[in-house]
Order: C-alpha cells, then structure tokens, then sequence
C-alpha cells in the first residue's frame, strides 16, 4: 500500500425503489430498510416522515407545510490498495448526503454530507477488536490505540481531493446520545437545534469519534424527545445554515425513531436531568420494520471482512502510516 491513501467517491440515490449495491455494508441502516417483503413500504414510508419534520420545521413561509422536501444520496467513500486502481478498491466508509427541494421556489438546495455514518474499521473496532480484547478480563477497558487507525483514514478522506471535489463543507454526523450516560439540558436554545444538553462525560463513541477530529454537541430540536448527539469539525452553530441543520434533523429524527423508539420514538420527552435506555417500556412503534438483531450479527461478519481484506495482510504498512500521519 502506498503512503498516500487514493480515495474514490461514488453516490446512490435513496429512494423507494433503492436496492443495496453488492459491495453495501449491509449493518448499514438505510439498507436494512431495504430488504425483505416490505421493503418499498418501508422506504416510501421513511421518506414520508422525513419531510414531515422537515416542514414542520422550516415552517415559517410554509404555511401548508409542504414547502420542502428531501432527497438523500448514500455517499460511498472506497480506498485503492495497492495502486490497483478503483474497480479493486476496498469500501470504507458510508453516509449519506441531503439535498432540499424548495417547490415554492422550484429550486435545489445543497444540504450537507455526514447524518448517518457507517464504516467497515469502525466495525472490525467495536464488533471483532473490542469484543475480543475484554472475552477473557475482568471490567472493561480497551486495547492500546483503539481508534486511532480509523480515526486517520477519516481525516485522510475529507481532506483528500475526492472529497474536496464532491463537497463544499465538513461532514456533520449526527448520532443518538449514549444510553450509558447523563445528559443535563441547559438554557442554551438555537432557533433549529433546540435546547443544548451537556453531558456528565463522554461516551467510548464520543471518544472514537475525537480520534477523527470531530467534536460534539447535544440538542433537542422542537418536537424530539430525546436530544440528538452532532459530531463536526469547525463551529456547529455558524458553518451550516437553517435549512442545512434541518435536513439533518428531519433525516436522522426520523432513522432513530426507527431504530432507537425506546428512546427517540418514547410517548414522554426528556426532562432537565435525562437518562436514555433501551430498555424503556413506554414508547410507540413506527409502521417501519427494523431488524437490530440482523444489525449486530452482520456488523461482526463485516468487522471479520475488513480484518481479512485489510488489517492483517497491511498490518506493518497500517502501523508505519498511522505513524507518518502523527508526525
């Protein structure tokens, strides 16, 4: 492998007739939502909840609240190994890409890049990595390094030329708060994200996710009931416009209620002092179908996957990298 990664960058639509390309992570999770018999309803249905929020968000001169809807591209981002050229490349990482259509002013509007984000290392880390390191320990901790690698072939994307031909900003992830930690809501309120909550510490997530140079903030947006944990570089509050962090909202609002109702979809909101739980018992379904279980099993099969293709036969090239890119 050369010293200088060569990135390759190619996007699908994400629409009701989506159907995951060969080379997907299937643990991805707009592409769980699309397999089995119900696979259209639950896309058609996705979509539909996603420009509800967003109208009811965007509501100022809006006033049948159908102004707006979303587009989504699922942005794959693969690494050439070897110099072998893109038809050989290894899959990375995977997120997803907003784009607002404004029907009162028949136009489209850049969204941003990021909302959801999946990646073969950062599973081989959680799902191989880090199960086998604690199998045999007492408590938990984790193994020397653990994200470092990952964290640098993110850095090494978004500052490479592929990225800087597709996209003008920063990506902006957005992902649910821990379960494991406190969360206390402050008097800080923005106008889009909602009420900012501060956090008792960081979670392993949040850790993993420093180690790609992103910070984080939580809000709750108006109408949410659980605050949203948004990751980024630069200054949240003024490198993305309105409609910018509403596309993420609507988008993601709408995924977690999908995969995480006992938290996001829950029938009462978070309080001052709030602490999220899978195993809340007060909460509605969405019409949507999600397998978590199907997620975990695949998330190790795809962890085993990268580890083959990629961590073992390029350890000592990795390690001598990581330490280059430290330098």
């Amino acid at each position: 492998m050369s010293a200088d990664f060569k990135f390759s960058v190619y996007s699908i639509g994400f629409d009701e007739h989506y159907v995951p390309a060969e080379n997907t992570r299937l643990t991805t999770n707009f592409a769980n939502l699309a397999r089995g018999e119900r696979r259209q309803e639950n896309l058609r249905n996705t979509l539909k909840m996603i420009n509800n929020r967003f109208n009811t968000l965007a509501h100022w001169d809006n006033l049948t609240g159908d102004r707006y809807s979303v587009e989504l591209e699922i942005i794959s981002a693969a690494i050439e190994l070897d110099g072998q050229g893109a038809d050989q490349s290894l899959p990375l990482i995977e997120v997803l890409k907003t784009n607002i259509i404004d029907h009162h002013k028949n136009e489209k509007i850049d969204g941003v890049v990021g909302n959801s984000f999946s990646s073969y290392v950062r599973d081989y880390d959680f799902s191989v990595l880090l199960l086998e390191h604690n199998k045999n320990q007492p408590g938990f901790n984790t193994p020397e390094g653990f994200g470092e690698l990952h964290g640098k072939l993110f850095k090494s994307f978004v500052s490479s030329s592929a990225y800087r031909e597709n996209f003008k900003k920063q990506p902006l992830i957005c992902l649910s708060v821990s379960s494991t930690k406190t969360y206390q809501r402050t008097e800080n309120q923005h106008p889009v994200l909602g009420y900012e909550y501060l956090q008792d510490e960081y979670s392993l997530t949040d850790e993993y996710f420093d180690k790609m140079g992103l910070a984080v903030r939580y809000f709750m947006p108006a109408n949410s009931v659980a605050p949203l944990a948004f990751y980024f570089s630069g200054d949240l509050l003024a490198d993305y416009s309105d409609l910018e962090l509403i596309g993420t909202i609507s988008t993601m609002d709408t995924f977690q209620k999908i995969y995480r109702p006992e938290i996001y979809n829950a029938n009462s909101p978070a309080g001052k002092h709030y602490q999220p739980s899978l195993s809340h018992e007060d909460y509605s379904l969405t019409r949507i179908v999600y397998d978590r279980e199907e997620r975990s099993r695949l998330a190790i099969e795809q962890g085993q996957f990268v580890e083959e293709k990629l961590i073992k036969p390029y350890q000592s090239t990795l390690e001598q990298w990581v330490k280059r890119f430290a330098a």
